[in-house]
C-alpha cells in the first residue's frame, strides 16, 4: 500500500492554485461543481491505485469534519 502525501508536493503551488481559480472564473456554481467532479475523476484515473485513492477519500473526509 502506498503512503499518501499530505504535505505540499506541487511545483509552483501558487501558480497551480491561480490556474485552478482562473479555470473556475465565470462558471455558475453548478458548472464549477461539475468541473471539480471531472477534475477529481481525471486525477483519480491518473493515480489509478485503488489503495491510494481510498486513502485520499479518507483524508478528504477527515478534513471536512474539522
Amino acid at each position: 500500500m502506498s503512503d499518501l502525501i499530505l504535505t505540499p508536493n506541487i511545483d509552483g503551488v501558487d501558480d497551480f492554485y491561480a490556474e485552478l481559480i482562473a479555470t473556475h472564473e465565470g462558471l455558475s456554481d453548478a458548472d464549477s461543481q461539475a468541473l471539480n467532479a471531472r477534475l477529481v475523476l481525471v486525477m483519480a484515473n491518473h493515480i489509478g491505485d485503488r489503495a491510494t485513492l481510498s486513502q485520499a477519500l479518507a483524508a478528504a473526509a477527515l478534513k471536512s469534519e474539522e
